[in-house]
């Protein structure tokens, strides 16, 4: 008799996740499983819980139930294999110190907070930097950067990690045309290298475009699958109520 198949240990599998603020669910019993290799954009309306989402899977923020297990056990015990892109917004831009070394702290998991990088960290942190087109300003001080110029300082950071699960928070947020451009063909790139990438996005108008999933929240899970799959009349109207003929247009 042939034994069944073992289940395949995927990046991220979330069951039951809730989360409250002030006993108000910000989330509630979301599940959802994501297979590697998969660039997948969490959509919803404002106050949805997409970021809350992200910060739950990393452990910033407590939960009041569920479960979350990225490759197959706790975040705590896989945290090397994470990378994390924050909101703009929530960075401390005035810290004193430059582009080269905000990314060179990206290496800090695989070295350990008691070792100083050495060369071949510096060397990786230039080419990370290199390939978000921000090499030249790798001794500027962050504060003196524009906005899309730091959300590419923090995705060279991630690149540096070398991660196999990445999330990022929302990574097109004030940036330019040929900003956003170069961030998503980066993304499609650590797709074609089997990586995992989950992004809080908003422009449904380039969901088909950028991405090959899709998870529509609103407080609970409303649909997760291929792009077109989801994005349907009534998931939208479900998502975001009577303005769901707008955007669906």
């Amino acid at each position: 008799m042939t034994k069944p198949s073992p289940s395949p240990i995927l990046p991220l599998e979330v069951t039951d996740l809730t989360v409250a603020y002030h006993e108000k669910p910000v989330l509630w019993d979301v599940d959802c499983a994501i297979d590697e290799g998969t660039l997948l954009a969490i959509v919803g309306p404002n106050g949805a819980g997409k970021s809350t989402f992200i910060k739950a899977c990393l452990g910033l923020i407590p939960t009041a139930a569920g479960r979350v297990k990225v490759f197959g056990k706790t975040y705590a015990v896989q945290r090397k294999r994470v990378g994390y892109v924050p909101q703009r917004e929530s960075v401390d831009w005035d810290f004193p110190t430059h582009a080269l070394d905000v990314v060179t702290m990206g290496r800090y998991g695989h070295l350990g907070w008691f070792m100083r990088p050495g060369k071949t960290d510096r060397d990786m942190a230039m080419d990370a930097l290199e390939k978000v087109g921000m090499a030249e300003f790798a001794r500027r001080q962050i504060s003196q950067l524009s906005g899309g110029q730091q959300q590419r300082v923090f995705l060279a950071r991630a690149l540096v990690q070398d991660a196999d699960l990445y999330f990022m928070d929302e990574p097109f947020s004030g940036v330019d045309a040929a900003t956003e451009r170069s961030i998503i063909q980066l993304l499609q790139e650590l797709r074609s290298k089997g990586k995992t990438v989950i992004v809080v996005h908003h422009d449904l108008q380039t969901l088909k475009e950028y991405f090959d999933w899709c998870m529509l929240l609103n407080v609970r899970r409303i649909a997760l699958g291929p792009v077109d799959e989801v994005l349907t009349k009534e998931n939208l109207h479900r998502a975001y109520g009577g303005r769901s003929a707008f955007l669906r247009s």
